[in-house]
């Protein structure tokens, strides 16, 4: 197993900069996955890995021990001193073990039947893996970000979401409103206007492009007007809103429930 001890080794330095930087990741075409469940998942999917690093006290979990007799026999991970691989981790307590992946390229909309999630500058990262996860639990296969989002491959994304990246097809930086101009199903978003009706109200047999705003700003008036008709979530009184992902989960799982009972 090769090994690197300096801090100085071109490649640290590189990883360090994905790790904490979005500029970098998309100047070097890379992110990184940090733990056994995301590597797990990765694998489960056929994803390929471009290259392993792992912490020095980690050889010997059992957990990591399965992971790396399930790796290719052509990639040959890379062992790091603890304080090194803590170096690179984009996590504050490091698991041990962690892999380059290439990013993705652009994904445009691909146009399919079936319902969608479509998501208006959502910056938070946790907050966009979350819904990704969501996303992928309610059984969609397709998410779309517009500018402003924001990116879906981070490690804090991906962290976030727990493999759900790789089970949907993620459209980023898209034109949503030209995305949603020949949508066949419902478009629907969740806002406090006249005229909304509540969610536990309205048909969701079939397909609908759920539309969700940033945290503090919701969606854009354009995406707004574009909404076939608006709902909300009848919620306790003195309750002003809820955190995007929450009330993602609440609508998408709401179609779940409609769709299995019919």
């Amino acid at each position: 197993m090769k090994t690197i001890s300096s801090r100085d080794n071109p490649t640290l330095k590189k990883l360090h900069g994905v790790a904490s930087s979005a500029r970098e990741r998309r100047k070097h075409g890379l992110t990184l996955l940090d733990g056994p469940h995301l590597l797990a998942a990765a694998l489960d999917a056929g994803w390929p890995l471009q290259a392993v690093y792992l912490a020095e006290s980690a050889r010997e979990a059992a957990e990591i021990a399965d992971l790396l007799a399930r790796l290719p026999a052509q990639l040959e991970p890379v062992r790091l001193p603890d304080a090194l691989f803590a170096h690179i981790s984009p996590v504050d307590a490091p698991s041990g073990i962690l892999a380059a992946i290439a990013l993705p390229g652009a994904a445009a909309p691909s146009r399919k039947p079936g319902s969608l999630l479509v998501l208006d500058g959502v910056q938070d990262p946790g907050n966009l893996g979350t819904l990704l996860r969501t996303a992928a639990a309610a059984g969609l296969s397709e998410v779309l970000l517009g500018e402003g989002c924001a990116q879906a491959w981070s490690p804090r994304a991906l962290r976030a979401a727990m493999g759900a990246h790789f089970l949907l097809r993620i459209c980023e930086r898209c034109d949503l409103l030209a995305a949603l101009q020949d949508y066949p199903g419902k478009v629907l978003a969740t806002a406090l206007v006249h005229g909304s009706r509540s969610l536990y109200e309205v048909p969701l047999d079939g397909p609908v492009a759920w539309l969700f705003g940033a945290e503090g700003q919701g969606l854009s008036p354009e995406l707004l007007r574009r909404a076939d008709a608006t709902v909300l979530i009848p919620m306790a009184a003195g309750v002003e809103s809820l955190n995007v992902a929450a009330a993602a989960a609440i609508c998408l799982f709401e179609q779940r429930r409609q769709t299995n009972l019919g």
